[in-house]
């Protein structure tokens, strides 16, 4: 590889890392050429795009960012290393992991890193908390439920008071009747 052909994979990948929000790197050393395709297709079926890319290329695309990277590239960066995008929610990757674990009874590819928001999470002891964050559509979700609550609450009560008030006054209007 040139070092033209360098440069312009360093821009693509720039452009890659800069229009994604969040992305994961695993380790998929060991993997068989079926369990390798079977994952890129569990990838694509749920809109991730994963790429296998050199540590180095991955190490000067993330010191370009604003975002300190130094200790990711310290401990996430070495060995066979693959990249999951996504700008959906930070969580489907990992739970693509959880599933393919379980699909395949196999830990790998296992995950090395990710970065959520710019949030740094290292070491495949974070899988589970990560799979747990909720994306911003569901956190606006509940938070429009929160402030709902109060209002239906409110409504709730002014009605089940007017029903006994009005079932008060017939009953008043009936006895003045007879």
């Amino acid at each position: 590889m040139t070092r033209d052909d360098k440069a312009v994979l360093i821009d693509e990948l720039k452009k890659k890392f800069a229009s994604y929000t969040f992305f994961y790197v695993t380790d998929a050393s060991g993997m068989s050429v079926a369990q390798t395709n079977q994952f890129r297709r569990m990838c694509f079926e749920r809109g991730l795009e994963y790429k296998v890319i050199k540590n180095s290329l991955i190490k000067m695309v993330l010191e370009a960012t604003d975002t300190d990277y130094t200790e990711f590239n310290a401990k996430v960066l070495k060995g066979f290393s693959g990249v999951i995008f996504t700008n959906e929610a930070g969580n489907i990757p990992a739970r693509l992991l959880k599933d393919f674990y379980k699909a395949g009874s196999t830990e790998k590819p296992a995950l090395k890193g990710a970065s959520i928001d710019s949030s740094l999470y290292i070491g495949a002891e974070n899988l589970d908390t990560l799979t747990k964050i909720k994306s911003r559509l569901e956190l606006v979700a509940e938070l429009a439920s929160l402030l709902q609550s109060p209002g239906q609450h409110l409504a709730s009560a002014l009605k089940s008071s007017g029903d006994k008030l009005a079932g008060v006054l017939k009953t008043l209007s009936e006895k003045s009747e007879d």
